[in-house]
């Protein structure tokens, strides 16, 4: 753990603030015409998952917190927590359901995922930045309908919702974003 300047402040990282580890959510940059500059950080409570809002003026000291990484990939989800296993030496690691949230439609088998733990807790699980999967319900497309940028809905068999180009079919693979949760492209 060590000291690290609010310009080195970034989404993803881990923090004590009043004396409790805390994540990044969202960081903004503020620089007023008259004053000096700041930064609105969004935090996560590690140990209560409350996000708190606080501003630091720019300059000012920050302690890191130290986050141990393990590369795994997702098994199953037993009812409460979403189960992990690391490739190389077979451990597994459950993840709370409320640490994967909404994100576990980009949850699938096999696919390696960063799991953060802080004192050998799970605190936190980092997406590829793009995952491929299945269409398994859309709508079909009409002839002709393809020469615009139109788009329409359609369900992954992650169970994501995204909008997709009119010409993509039930059975196509796609690749989307984790990040934005937009369509990229068809493979």
């Amino acid at each position: 753990m060590g000291m690290i300047s609010t310009a080195q402040l970034k989404k993803g990282i881990y923090i004590i603030f009043h004396e409790e580890p805390h994540m990044v959510v969202d960081i903004t940059f503020v620089s007023p015409g008259k004053g000096s500059a700041f930064y609105r950080v969004k935090l996560k409570s590690l140990s209560t998952g409350r996000v708190v809002e606080y501003t630091y003026k720019s300059g000012e000291k920050v302690e890191e917190v130290f986050v141990e990484t393990h590369e795994a990939s997702y098994s199953y989800f037993d009812g409460t927590n979403y189960v992990f296993i690391e490739p190389r030496t077979f451990e597994q690691y459950s993840v709370p359901a409320e640490i994967i949230g909404s994100d576990k439609v980009y949850l699938k088998e096999e696919l390696l995922y960063r799991i953060k733990f802080y004192e050998e807790n799970p605190v936190g699980v980092t997406l590829p930045k793009s995952i491929i999967c299945v269409v398994v319900e859309t709508e079909n497309s009409i002839k002709g309908d393809t020469a615009t940028n139109a788009m329409k809905n359609a369900i992954l068999d992650t169970g994501a919702k995204v909008l997709v180009p009119l010409f993509i079919k039930v059975g196509d693979e796609i690749s989307i974003s984790t990040e934005s949760g937009t369509y990229l492209s068809r493979k």
